[in-house]
This record gives C-alpha cells, sequence and structure tokens, in this order.
C-alpha cells in the first residue's frame, strides 16, 4: 500500500512539474502573467555596434527602411543608400569593425532606470542580441562576438538588469532567433560561403535554445521577447520545447512573459501576447487583438536604434507620446516604446525630455491607465474626436485631448453615479442627454496634455 501511495505521489509530481507539453495547444493555455497586463507601459531599449554609424534614412515611405538597428542587414542586401553612406564614411571596413568602436564608456545603467521610472514605465527589455549577432553578455555561442571581449569589455546585460530590477522594473530581452552574416545560419546573406550552414534545427538547438536558456537563468529574465522568426516555421525553432521548459522548470517559470514571433505565422497566433509594430503607421497589425493580451512596440523617432540623422520633426511631441499610449491601452494593449541610447551609453535628450513629459502626466493620471481594461461599451466614434475610455472595476475613465471649452458628450455614460476629474478638487458640472452624459468643460484642454474623468457606474 506504502509502495502504491508513494508511485502515486510520484507520478502527481511529474505530472505537476511537466504541466505544459510541447505543442501550441498546451502553450497557448498559459495564462499572460497578471503583473504584464496590469503594467501598460515598458520601455523597450535597442543597443548594439549599430548605433556607432547611427544612420538610417530619414524620408522613406515604409516604416521599416528608417530602421539603423538594420544597418548591416542593409548592407549585405545592397542597399543603394546605406552602401553610399558607409563608403563615404567607413570606406570598404567591415561591419564587425563597429563592435571595437562599441564602448558605452557613458553609460550609467542606474541612471536609466532612474529615467525610466520617472517615466513611469514599469518593465524594460533590452535587445541582447539583434540581428547582426553582437551579444551583450558573454555568451559562448558567441564567444568572441559579444560586449566582453570587444569594445565596452563588461557585461552590458548583466549591468542592465541589476539596476532595472534594483529600481523595481521588471526586465527582460529581446533576441534574435537569426544572424544574417553568421555562415552557420541557415538562411544568412553571405554573398561568399566558406562552411556548410547547419538546419534550422542545428542551429537553434547549439545557438538560440543555449543563449535563451542562459539569458533566463542568468539574469533571471522576467520577459523574452523574441524576434527574427520569419525565416523558418517554429518546428525548426525548436520554439514549444524551449517554451515546455521554460514554463515547466525554469527558476521564472511562474511570472515570465513572452510574445508570439516563434516562427512563421505564429504572429498573432501562438506564443504569449502578441505583438504589432508601428501599427498606425503602416507597420505590422498582425497581433491586434480585442481579447487577447497584445503589446505595441515602436520607436519615439522612425527608428529603433539610434539615428543620429533623426531631427526633430521625425519625433513624436510629448502631447503625441501620452496619446499613443492612451490610444493603445484603451485599445485593450500594452506601449512598449523604444529609446535608442548612442554609442557611448547616452539616452539623447530629446527622448528623455518625452519619457519625462509622459512621467508628469502619469504620476496624477495613471489611475486611469495602470491595471486598467478595454471598456467595451466605449462609443467608437469618440477616438475620431481624440477621446479614449479605460475601465477599471464600477469605474471607467474618459481620457481627453483637444476638447474645446464648452460641452463633453460621452455615450453610455448617462447611467453615471458620480464623477470626478484627476488631479483637481473642482466638481464636474455635467448632465445626461438621452444616453449620454454632459460634462461642461471650464476652460480648453492643456496643451501636450489631456485631461481624465473618472465615472463610477455603481
Amino acid at each position: 500500500m506504502k509502495k502504491l501511495v508513494f508511485a502515486a505521489c510520484a507520478a502527481f509530481a511529474i505530472a505537476a512539474s511537466a504541466a505544459y507539453e510541447a505543442n501550441w495547444e498546451s502553450i497557448d493555455s498559459r495564462p499572460v502573467p497578471q503583473w504584464w497586463k496590469d503594467a501598460k507601459f515598458g520601455i523597450f531599449v535597442h543597443w548594439g555596434p549599430y548605433a556607432v554609424p547611427a544612420y538610417a534614412p530619414t524620408g522613406e515611405a515604409s516604416v521599416y527602411g528608417c530602421y539603423a538597428e538594420w544597418y548591416h542587414g542593409r548592407l549585405l542586401q545592397g542597399n543603394k543608400n546605406f552602401l553610399a553612406h558607409h563608403a563615404k564614411h567607413y570606406g570598404n571596413a567591415p561591419y564587425a569593425n563597429f563592435a571595437a568602436e562599441f564602448k558605452a564608456e557613458n553609460f550609467d545603467p542606474a541612471a536609466w532606470a532612474t529615467l525610466f521610472k520617472k517615466a513611469g514605465a514599469k518593465y524594460t527589455v533590452l535587445t541582447s542580441k539583434h540581428h547582426d549577432g553582437f551579444a551583450l553578455w558573454p555568451s559562448p555561442e558567441s564567444a568572441y562576438y559579444n560586449a566582453v571581449a570587444l569594445g565596452a569589455g563588461r557585461d552590458l546585460a548583466g549591468a542592465f538588469t541589476s539596476a532595472m530590477k534594483a529600481a523595481g522594473l521588471r526586465s527582460g530581452f529581446y533576441y534574435s532567433l537569426l544572424e544574417y552574416a553568421n555562415p552557420y545560419y541557415p538562411k544568412n546573406s553571405l554573398k561568399s560561403q566558406p562552411v556548410r550552414p547547419w538546419t534550422m534545427r542545428e542551429w537553434a538547438s547549439r545557438v538560440n535554445l543555449p543563449q535563451m536558456k542562459e539569458l533566463v537563468e542568468n539574469y533571471k529574465a522576467d520577459i523574452i521577447w523574441t524576434d527574427g522568426e520569419w525565416d523558418f516555421p517554429d518546428a525548426d525553432h525548436l520554439s514549444t520545447d524551449f517554451l515546455a521548459w521554460l514554463y515547466n522548470e525554469s527558476s521564472v517559470k511562474d511570472d515570465v512573459v513572452v510574445n508570439d514571433r516563434w516562427g512563421i505565422k505564429c504572429r498573432g497566433r501562438h506564443g504569449g501576447h502578441y505583438t504589432t509594430e508601428y501599427a498606425f503607421e503602416g507597420g505590422d497589425k498582425a497581433g491586434l487583438s480585442a481579447v487577447h493580451p497584445w503589446e505595441e512596440c515602436r520607436g519615439i523617432g522612425r527608428s529603433f536604434g539610434y539615428n543620429r540623422f533623426e531631427t526633430a520633426s521625425d519625433y513624436m511631441s510629448r502631447e503625441k507620446c501620452i496619446e499613443t499610449l492612451v490610444q493603445i491601452v484603451s485599445a485593450g494593449g500594452n506601449l512598449l516604446l523604444n529609446v535608442g541610447p548612442t554609442a557611448d551609453g547616452r539616452i539623447p535628450a530629446i527622448m528623455e525630455d518625452r519619457l519625462l513629459a509622459m512621467g508628469r502626466w502619469l504620476e496624477t493620471n495613471g489611475e486611469a491607465i495602470y491595471g486598467t481594461t478595454r471598456w467595451e461599451k466605449a462609443d467608437p466614434e469618440a477616438k475620431k474626436n481624440r477621446v479614449y475610455f479605460t475601465q477599471k472595476g464600477d469605474a471607467v475613465y474618459a481620457i481627453v485631448f483637444g476638447a474645446t471649452a464648452g460641452g463633453l458628450r460621452l455615450g453610455n455614460l448617462a447611467g453615471a453615479k458620480s464623477a470626478t476629474r484627476l488631479g483637481s478638487s473642482e466638481p464636474v458640472a455635467m448632465c445626461t442627454d438621452g444616453d449620454a452624459l454632459v460634462v461642461t468643460l471650464a476652460e480648453p484642454v492643456p496643451a501636450e496634455s489631456a485631461l481624465v474623468f473618472r465615472f463610477q457606474l455603481r
């Protein structure tokens, strides 16, 4: 009898430790952790050797044509703008030379963390390795091409995540599943091929899975944000194998968050939260969803990596940054807003300015952002007038941009029991008009800001 009980207990322990199987039906059944759904606002950081040339054309019609972090890839693809810029400033020097110049000598991770916290962000995601293959940590799989071996001479990923967590911010990593100039990557962009490339499964088992496990276990990553998945199906990436390990065995299995970039046709279908990219400016909308957690990623400017050729007109205004956050949260998403530091480790002043403006607004109005959900009864016409809604329990928040003094008509709110304006002790003058609530605005909405009204439904 005792043997049977022991056997049953052992079987239960095994079953409990393998709650998720290596298939999408099982993996997709895991809920996105609540901390991420409540956070709403994160900071993306694209930083690597591409910050040395810091170039991309700014007038491209396609949003993807303005990405400075794709410098090496555009050279390999024969892009005429990038080739001309490189020839003029660097001659025939190989891209890999930039790694030695990526010194990060002014990198102050504690100062970055302070800035991100003041901005009101709740989590951060650093590019541990972009498509150029340069690792920001001393990975054995990138033994001679990482930030400790070249340039900075230090573990940038480790310094970053330690500072973020010390400041109370969740922290994780972007990780590229491809390296377009690695001869072993099966779809590399090299014109001459010195070795036989591996199959994608070989690449995944020898490079990607070991490196992602290093990031998880060495730095206790709260987020693994993959990219560069588009060359192969998820089976070749061994994606569900990694995710089953992550959810069942890793030290962060209960709280870790992942995205949806795990193979061809995975975006908006499989993984953790879904992703969009410059979705409202002609970019990828695959992850837009009314029912599933999703996240928009974009830069304050038109590039993720630092582009020294961007001007003020290429950057969102303070007001636009705040409205972008509100627009996305009101639609049920999170905003992962990118900054691109310089090669020496400074965050450009215009990016700092925008983040601090967002933080000032959130300090007063964050109640209408953090921990909220999309209000399903929101009048779809309201956003045309730059009025957005969120909900938290029995409270509905109306976030108003650019309204002139006078009446503000809010549909489906006639039953509200009370109303207050965040940051103000003045009573809210209102009356009903059919199913709508009409709020009197004593003065116009301040420039570069928004007014927030809280309506109590019960």
